[in-house]
């Protein structure tokens, strides 16, 4: 890969492109002028810009503003506010120097330095993970005092015209209709979170998925930090120990680990405070000595934390590495533990191996990884061990195949996913311990209620995630023949994930497939149409803009061609020939009226 260095005039384009004009001065709009969406957006048109609610104007910026898709048209996070917050504060600005240029050059040097100069500071690189508007709120309260003397600027003008009264009437009255009035119309339900429990009930429906006393691994603070509350202050499942796989590279952290708290007992890591303080084993390497076969953890966990140097690495600078003399591994399993405490069930004892054996992938594990090989070498199968749905795939230390989805949360047992199971699903899934969580221990902290706010960091990892879950629970229980337990699971997916709060997007076409599969074609019809009509309208919405634009939405037609062309298929496929024909028919007007090339053809 060929690094290019920017030049100078490339930097200063990007300082006041991207950083003054996206990540300051956007954030600003959004409070005095108007937000259009609550979307993170990375420059394209359709995501998180100001907008004023003047029509030439936002059409001169971002395109057409007619016929929007409805999730966006019905975004809570659209704010027309039309810029009168702006003028009203610039009319204050200018009002606020002419009386007093030395005491607005102190609010202007506190709008600066908590904006501006933040900016400059931070340096912020492009594609930050979320919006930090939050960063610049203290600029943003220094502009709002211009906006409160921009009434004074009014009243103070009128007041040469009219007498005392008059003018303190028509001043406040005219700043109150045409500033916080339009605000709390425009803003009030993108910010208003009352009735809204979700991070406490999706806290607690992790923890109700694994068994008692568990163990299990979250990532990142938002996955985690919900937990501790529901465990620490409301009391919920104290016996399951959660342990965050960020803070696990941390000494302090493993230290608390190996205490019992609550009713959960202490991890049974087998390294002891000097083995794991920092700076010692942060990051274990590969050194592969051509070991045969696969080798037991606890074995290679006692060769790890072995200070011998003849089972240490040197380098070329005489400092002495542990590492690990292969990544082949191998869990032994007890058959009669694994039944007797419930890990496995009976029906599935054929199926136990006598080993789990895996092999790791890249150079080296970090500490976290090194902490829960660790635990797989010592635990014995005494305590069930879970992840989060939500924590990445590299967590699992490539032992997916040993994964099963018991809710939101996988657990580690000694059976293998065969073929057929694999190629239905992401892992196993238990499918009598999912559905009972599902239908009866979940809840949903007003999720499924409509009106309920929901931004797209709740939708994208809480309502989405229940769609993926719901529909993967769905196909399993289909494959065993229990199709009216799928139904119920289906419609409770579309109960507890309403259109009104949570759009209909990609992840319902595997909802429309296993209605199909259940043999409930008219619910599958009428969702099927619903998603039709939706990306339909979408594509027609992207072809709307001039041909310079139209190619930024190239990933969002390409998504929506394959949903459309899927859902003619599943109507094809399980023989709803009119639902089928009305699909072909509008598919093959839409590709003709933009000259849009079918995406089976393309492949």
């Amino acid at each position: 890969t060929t690094i290019e260095k920017p030049t100078f005039v490339q930097n200063v384009w990007f300082f006041f492109d991207y950083q003054i004009g996206w990540m300051y001065s956007r954030y600003f709009l959004w409070n005095f002028v108007g937000r259009q969406n609550d979307i993170q957006g990375h420059g394209n048109s359709s995501d998180g810009n100001w907008i004023s609610g003047i029509s030439p104007l936002d059409e001169y910026r971002l395109g057409p503003q007619k016929n929007l898709p409805d999730d966006a048209d019905n975004n809570k996070g659209k704010n027309l506010l039309y810029g009168f917050p702006l003028i009203l504060g610039l009319i204050g600005l200018y009002y606020h120097i002419k009386k007093d240029n030395k005491n607005a050059a102190v609010v202007g040097l506190l709008f600066f330095f908590t904006g501006v100069a933040i900016v400059i500071y931070l340096n912020q690189k492009p594609f930050e993970p979320r919006e930090r508007d939050y960063a610049y709120a203290a600029s943003f309260y220094a502009f709002a005092f211009w906006i409160g003397l921009g009434v004074l600027a009014i009243y103070d003008f009128l007041e040469k015209k009219m007498n005392q009264t008059t003018s303190a009437i028509i001043a406040t009255t005219a700043c109150l209709l045409a500033v916080p009035t339009i605000m709390a119309k425009e803003e009030w339900n993108d910010h208003d979170r009352s009735n809204r429990y979700i991070a406490r009930d999706f806290a607690a429906n992790y923890l109700n998925s694994c068994a008692k006393n568990a163990i299990l691994f979250t990532n990142g603070d938002n996955d985690t930090f919900p937990l501790w509350y529901a465990q620490e202050v409301e009391g919920i499942r104290t016996d399951v120990r959660v342990i965050c796989l960020e803070l696990l590279n941390t000494d302090w952290y493993i230290d608390q680990m190996v205490h019992k708290a609550y009713d959960s007992d202490p991890v049974p890591f087998s390294f002891n405070k000097d083995q794991y303080r920092q700076g010692t084993r942060d990051v274990v390497i590969f050194h592969d000595r051509k070991v045969d076969g696969f080798i037991p953890v606890k074995d290679l966990i006692a060769f790890v934390k072995s200070d011998d140097r003849s089972n240490q690495l040197e380098v070329a600078s005489g400092t002495y590495y542990n590492y690990f003399p292969t990544k082949n591994m191998r869990v032994p399993v007890d058959s009669a533990t694994v039944i007797n405490n419930g890990t496995v069930p009976k029906n599935l004892a054929n199926r136990i191996v006598k080993n789990i054996d895996w092999t790791l992938t890249g150079s080296y594990v970090q500490k976290n990884d090194l902490m829960i090989i660790d635990l797989l070498a010592h635990n014995d199968w005494k305590r069930p061990i879970y992840f989060a749905a939500t924590a990445p795939a590299s967590s699992y230390l490539n032992l997916a195949p040993y994964l099963q989805l018991e809710g939101l949360a996988y657990r580690l047992v000694p059976v293998k996913q065969n073929e057929k199971e694999s190629a239905q699903q992401e892992t196993r899934i238990a499918t009598d311990i999912m559905y009972d969580n599902f239908m009866n221990k979940f809840k949903w902290g007003n999720m499924d209620v409509k009106g309920t706010y929901l931004d797209r960091v709740f939708i994208s990892s809480c309502a989405l995630n229940v769609r993926q879950r719901i529909g993967a629970l769905a196909n399993a229980l289909i494959e065993e023949g229990k199709k009216d337990k799928a139904e119920k699971v289906l419609d409770k997916c579309l109960e507890v994930t309403p259109e009104e709060n949570v759009p209909y997007d990609a992840t319902l076409y595997a909802i429309v497939m296993a209605y199909y599969q259940a043999g409930k074609n008219e619910k599958a019809n009428a969702l099927a149409k619903k998603l039709f009509d939706n990306y339909e309208n979408n594509i027609r919405y992207y072809y709307s803009f001039d041909k310079r634009t139209i190619p930024q939405f190239g990933g969002d037609v390409q998504q929506a061609q394959d949903i459309l062309e899927r859902l003619i298929y599943f109507a094809n496929n399980f023989k709803q020939t009119s639902v089928s024909k009305e699909f072909e028919t509008r598919y093959t007007n839409l590709l003709q009226a933009y000259n849009i090339t079918p995406k089976i053809q393309q492949q």
